[in-house]
């Protein structure tokens, strides 16, 4: 019975910020459980490498084109989603960006727009489009937003980011209870340092590696570390019970001591 608890054969599933990194890994194990998956993200050439590698595994998987700081962007996307795919079950609200380490008061107007019209404005528009789509349908959803330590914590010259990131964690626990009457779920999975294509450069560094070993785990993240919580978090029989929460998977690092 437990060995059924992560099948989503059936699902559709939209995953935002799709065109690498997380956003391609969530693509790929929602697609190894059955779902049918649909990438979202500005950059279609990327899109289509991946959605065409998901094939090639053997998975079933879409592109749509969406600029989730752009509300005409979100709104056609989602058009496109329900016309084709007849709408969603599951939102992975992934797609976000991340400014240089700036200090606070070298932080200017523009800066800090950038970072929350896409971080915070982008998800709240995305979770907004998604559960609409699922209450007109009557659908069991689930919505995971994707958040950071660094919402739950602080951290230094990086003001916007962690701000963005807290209001996601918010936003999940405001959208859950409201959404728990109309059968959606929505949760928040936390992640702590993963290396991407962001933060390559900085952890191939010397100062990158020093950093590292003053983590608990000594390690960054791998990919699969976060698989089981996004499956937990995606499926309704696994994670039945599970709203409004928030899972960190940072191999300890917000609980290091002072």
């Amino acid at each position: 019975m437990a060995s059924n608890y992560f099948n989503l054969k059936g699902k559709i599933c939209l995953i935002t910020g799709a065109s690498s990194g997380l956003g391609v890994h969530f693509a790929n194990v929602l697609a190894n459980e059955g779902a049918t998956v649909i990438l979202a993200a500005r950059r279609a050439d990327k899109l289509g490498s991946a959605v065409e590698s998901i094939r090639k595994d053997g998975g079933s998987a879409y592109a749509v084109t969406m600029d989730v700081a752009n509300s005409d962007s979100v709104t056609k996307a989602f058009a496109v989603i329900k016309a084709e795919y007849g709408g969603l079950d599951v939102l992975i609200n992934n797609a976000g960006v991340a400014d240089e380490p700036k200090k606070f008061l070298d932080t200017n107007e523009q800066d800090w727009n950038w970072v929350m019209e896409t971080n915070l404005s982008g998800a709240w528009r995305v979770a907004r489009a998604a559960a609409l789509q699922m209450v007109e349908a009557g659908t069991e959803g689930s919505i995971i937003n994707i958040g950071s330590i660094y919402g739950q914590h602080t951290g230094v010259m990086k003001v916007a980011y962690n701000v963005s990131k807290a209001g996601v964690v918010q936003l999940t626990k405001s959208m859950a209870m409201e959404l728990c009457r109309k059968n959606i779920r929505v949760n928040a999975l936390c992640p702590g340092w993963f290396l991407t294509e962001i933060n390559d450069d900085y952890f191939a560094s010397e100062s990158g590696q020093r950093y590292i070993q003053g983590f608990p785990a000594r390690r960054l993240g791998a990919m699969e570390d976060l698989t089981v919580p996004l499956l937990l978090l995606a499926s309704s029989s696994a994670g039945a019970y599970m709203n409004g929460t928030s899972i960190t998977v940072d191999g300890g690092l917000v609980e290091s001591p002072i």
